[in-house]
């Protein structure tokens, strides 16, 4: 009967008519087996188990495999990484490959060290996986020279220069569709409960919120990656370029659906380091300034982000909401009122989480469609694939200040 049970309620998504069935079948269950029965840790459910009949796990709606997509996060210098989207069986000498090609390093002069909290360090060997046991969630993957003596030094502005190039070469349509492409197969296998578990549960094991924490941390990337491209171009010229590209690609985003991309790029633009580049922003075009301009409404946060959810509603699926708000969202439903009122159940609350849950459902309702579909070249997929982001605060604003002094 419990084979049976689990079976009917894979099903329950595509064939909503098994619920009330489902409902008897469970009571027939229960009638076996007794509260008593239970250990006492199962005897008081959650509340997040009790919004769906499928409380005794969180698959995600499809399979697994044994390889999956991971977003690796490797520095390359103290205040410095590089964010590899790839897969969790990735090599030592695969990730070394990557990172020299991304930095203009020679592989065979890198090694791939791990670094733990408690200061302890250790050199993997090119045959190892990168994701094995070895490695700890705590641990920080850094790349340093064979002689062990420091992590890679920093760029040259030389450098940094012919990296800007490489980057406005590559095509913007090309760029928005491989940004859609990779936030939507995160976003695919997100699982609508995985938002109730992150509410509703801190303490649950992270594999029920993984995919949703990748997709989370995938937006905060993009964010910080063109802030740190902006701010790594020593050029005036090639830096106007580049906001002019970043402006293009948020809107191929937009077109594409895809807002959680054009809302992490139109942030990376507007955050303070970014935002008092004065004579770098006065030379860009005021076709671009106006593509901005409206770009930045879908960002206002007026009125519960008003212009962001009238242009989401008209959109049709496939499309990739911005999940930060949508979390947002279903965090303040469920803080924001009580789960029971008299000791009863407040199913109004549970309701308005059902909507907010759902809209993932609706959104991943069909697949992205050819108007999506862009050059699927190993330089365009590298430049989506492997970002070089700066993640002190400090240093971006050192570098801001270097590019336009204060007057």
């Amino acid at each position: 009967m419990k084979t049976l049970s689990r079976c009917v309620l894979e099903d329950l998504y595509e064939f909503p008519s098994l619920e009330k069935d489902m409902k008897e079948f469970q009571k027939l269950l229960r009638r076996r087996h007794t509260v008593d029965e239970c250990p006492p840790q199962q005897k008081s459910k959650p509340l997040f188990q009790q919004l769906s009949l499928k409380e005794n796990s969180l698959p995600l709606r499809f399979p697994r495999a044994d390889t999956k997509e991971v977003l690796c996060r490797v520095y390359v210098s103290a205040d410095s990484y590089l964010c590899v989207y790839t897969h969790s069986l990735l090599s030592v000498a695969e990730l070394l490959r990557i990172v020299g090609q991304k930095m203009d390093r020679p592989e065979e002069d890198m090694v791939l060290m791990t670094h733990t909290p408690t200061g302890e360090r250790r050199m993997l060997q090119a045959g190892q996986y990168v994701y094995s046991e070895t490695l700890t969630p705590q641990s920080k993957l850094m790349v340093c020279r064979r002689d062990l003596t420091h992590i890679m030094a920093p760029l040259t502005d030389s450098e940094l220069s012919r990296r800007t190039v490489r980057l406005l070469g590559i095509n913007t349509w090309d760029m928005a569709a491989v940004l859609t492409q990779l936030d939507w197969n995160l976003f695919n296998s997100i699982h609508e409960q995985e938002l109730v578990y992150s509410t509703m549960s801190c303490s649950t094991g992270g594999s029920h919120r993984e995919g949703l924490s990748v997709l989370l941390q995938r937006c905060n990337e993009v964010q910080q990656w063109v802030m740190s491209e902006v701010l790594m171009c020593v050029s005036l010229n090639k830096r106007v370029q580049l906001l002019k590209k970043f402006i293009k690609i948020a809107a191929h985003c937009k077109a594409q659906r895809n807002l959680n991309s054009a809302f992490a790029i139109i942030m990376g633009l507007n955050t303070a380091a970014v935002s008092r580049l004065n004579i770098t922003w006065e030379k860009v075009p005021g076709k671009f300034k106006k593509i901005f301009s409206e770009l930045e409404l879908i960002t206002d946060p007026s009125l519960n982000h008003k212009a962001y959810r009238d242009a989401f509603k008209k959109m049709k699926p496939p499309k990739i909401p911005f999940m930060p708000l949508l979390l947002k969202d279903i965090t303040f439903i469920h803080e924001g009122n009580k789960t029971f009122q008299d000791n009863l159940v407040n199913f109004q609350k549970l309701h308005m989480i059902a909507d907010t849950v759902r809209l993932i459902r609706h959104c991943q309702s069909d697949q992205l469609g050819n108007e999506v579909v862009g050059s699927d070249s190993a330089e365009v997929r590298a430049s989506v694939h492997y970002l070089h982001i700066i993640d002190n605060q400090q240093t971006l604003f050192q570098l801001s200040h270097k590019l336009e002094p204060r007057a």
